[in-house]
């Protein structure tokens, strides 16, 4: 590589690392900016520990606004709310964080090879440096989004265990004379230790319900939200009940035993690819000791026997 473009590289990098300190400089300055104008607005409160924790707020907000301008750029179907829903993330203080994690990631990634380049190093050369900065730059950008797909996955992973005890508990509930709206409330006044996940989803239920929301049109949205298979299937179950009336019952039994079929091949899937993982570990590590254990004693045989002949015909 030309001394030219070496020079165009580094300079490159520089570049961006200045770049990355300047946006935190100008997060930090708008951070003091704004706590310094709802102070005088008189939104804050007059305890020091309520100006002492201002700043950090601040700054969480500012990071949160550039996840989100990022954000922007990155998902363009409008996938991250249904995801932040998905990993339980409701609240103002989970998107809070989640958020400010997505922009302080490219700002901690860029000082991270400002500092390499700083330091130097065969590591930091080009044509390492252009891998390092393209890494940089996707991991800043990949990396929330992982984190926040594997939150949404392993929870959905637990509202589908949950399903089959949460049939049962409808089971016994319509059987009490109970409606959608009663036993979806009961269960989450009292079923919130046995269903922690579904509980949390049916409370924000519940709350619409009461605000006046219609039925069917709640359930739908959860069951669209969540994409669990098992819960859709129930939910629509409970809609069909709720808008025609009639025994529920027998569809939730139905229904009970369908979920079971389905976890039984699920199951007996899981088998299959566990047993041919297996069967490729007794081949490649059981299977020569094996050999060797039967065949060794033979072949040792049969070479102490040819070696004996070859010494007698030598003679």
């Amino acid at each position: 590589m030309t001394p030219t473009i070496y020079a165009l590289v580094i300079t490159g990098a520089i570049l961006f690392g200045v770049a990355t300190l300047g946006a935190l400089i100008l997060l930090v300055l708008d951070a003091r900016g704004a706590r310094r104008l709802r102070q005088r607005l008189g939104l804050l409160g007059e305890n020091a520990e309520d100006f002492e924790g201002a700043d950090h707020k601040q700054l969480l907000e500012g990071f949160a606004r550039q996840g989100q301008s990022l954000e922007k750029l990155v998902d363009k179907e409008g996938e991250t709310p249904r995801l932040l829903a998905q990993a339980g993330w409701r609240g103002p203080e989970s998107r809070l964080w989640f958020y400010a994690l997505q922009g302080l990631v490219p700002i901690v990634l860029g000082f991270g090879v400002f500092a390499g380049i700083g330091f130097g190093g065969k590591l930091f050369q080009p044509p390492t440096l252009f891998l390092l900065i393209f890494a940089a730059f996707a991991l800043s950008i990949l990396l929330p989004r992982w984190i926040l797909r594997s939150a949404a996955n392993s929870r959905r992973m637990r509202i589908r265990n949950e399903v089959p005890l949460f049939l049962h508990l409808l089971v016994l509930l319509f059987e009490a004379g109970l409606s959608t709206r009663q036993a979806l409330g009961s269960i989450v006044r009292e079923g919130r230790g046995v269903l922690p996940e579904l509980g949390r989803e049916f409370d924000s239920c519940v709350r619409q319900f009461d605000a006046g929301a219609d039925t069917s049109a709640v359930l739908r949205q959860l069951g669209d939200v969540m994409e669990v298979d098992d819960l859709s299937s129930v939910l629509g179950v409970l809609r069909q009940v709720d808008r025609y009336g009639g025994e529920v019952r027998e569809p939730l039994l139905d229904m009970m035993k369908l979920i079971e079929e389905r976890r039984g091949m699920d199951l007996r899937e899981r088998v299959n690819i566990i047993s041919g993982r297996m069967t490729v570990v007794m081949v490649l590590f059981f299977f020569p000791a094996l050999l060797i254990f039967v065949a060794g004693p033979a072949a040792l045989s049969i070479m102490s026997t040819l070696g004996a002949a070859a010494g007698s015909s030598t003679q």
